[in-house]
C-alpha cells in the first residue's frame, strides 16, 4: 500500500510540473502587471487609440460636435498616446529609459486630467454662472495668439457646459476625466517600477 501511496504522489507532482508552465504562461498573459514594459506601453497606446476612435465616431455618425475643450482632451489623448507608442516601439531595456518614457506620458496624462476636470467642473456650473458662449475654435485660432487661445479655450465657454450625450450617467467630459486618471495612475506605476523591455 505505501508504494502505492508513494507512486500517486509521484504521478500527481509530475502532473502539477507538466501544467506549470501553461499556469505561468496563462497568469502572465492575463495580467497586465506582469507584462512586459513593451506590451504595457503598446496596451496604453491601444486605449488612447480607441477613445481617440470613439470620439471621431461619435462626431462623425452620431453628430456631436466637440467643443473647444474636447478638442484639447483629444490632442492631451493623442500626446499621451504617441508617447506611450513611442516607448513601446523603442522599450529600453535599463530602469531610467523606463522611467523618462513613463514620466512623460504622466505629464501628457497629467494635462489631460487637467483640462478634462475643468471641463467637469463647468458642466457642473449653476446655470446663471455659465459663461456665455464663446467664437469656435479655428476662428480664434485666426485672430489670437496661440498663448490667448490656450487661455480662452481653458477659461471655458457655454457649449463646454452643455451635456449632449450620457453614458451610465457620465458625461463624455467625466468619462474623459475617468480615463486620464487610469492613463495617468498606469503611467506612475510604470514610473517608479522597473520592468522588463522584451
Amino acid at each position: 500500500m505505501p508504494g502505492f501511496l508513494f507512486l500517486g504522489l509521484a504521478l500527481y507532482r509530475s502532473r502539477d510540473v507538466a501544467i506549470m508552465p501553461r499556469r505561468f504562461f496563462l497568469d502572465r498573459a492575463v495580467n497586465p502587471f506582469r507584462w512586459t514594459f513593451r506590451a504595457q506601453c503598446l496596451f496604453a497606446f491601444a486605449v488612447c487609440a480607441a477613445l481617440l476612435a470613439f470620439a471621431v465616431y461619435m462626431q462623425l455618425k452620431v453628430g456631436l460636435v466637440p467643443c473647444p475643450l474636447c478638442i484639447f482632451q483629444r490632442i492631451a489623448f493623442t500626446a499621451t498616446g504617441v508617447v506611450f507608442l513611442v516607448a513601446g516601439l523603442h522599450a529600453p531595456r535599463g530602469a531610467i529609459g523606463q522611467r523618462i518614457y513613463s514620466a512623460l506620458a504622466l505629464i501628457a496624462a497629467g494635462v489631460g486630467v487637467g483640462i478634462a476636470g475643468r471641463h467637469v467642473w463647468l458642466q457642473h456650473l449653476p446655470p446663471d454662472q455659465v459663461p456665455s458662449c464663446g467664437p469656435g475654435l479655428d476662428y480664434m485660432r485666426e485672430l489670437m495668439p496661440l498663448t490667448s487661445v490656450i487661455r480662452k479655450v481653458l477659461t471655458g465657454s457655454g457649449e463646454c457646459a452643455r451635456v449632449d450625450w450620457t453614458l451610465f450617467g457620465l458625461s463624455m467630459a467625466e468619462w474623459g476625466l475617468v480615463w486620464f486618471l487610469l492613463l495617468a495612475l498606469w503611467a506612475a506605476w510604470l514610473t517608479f517600477r522597473r520592468r522588463r523591455s522584451m
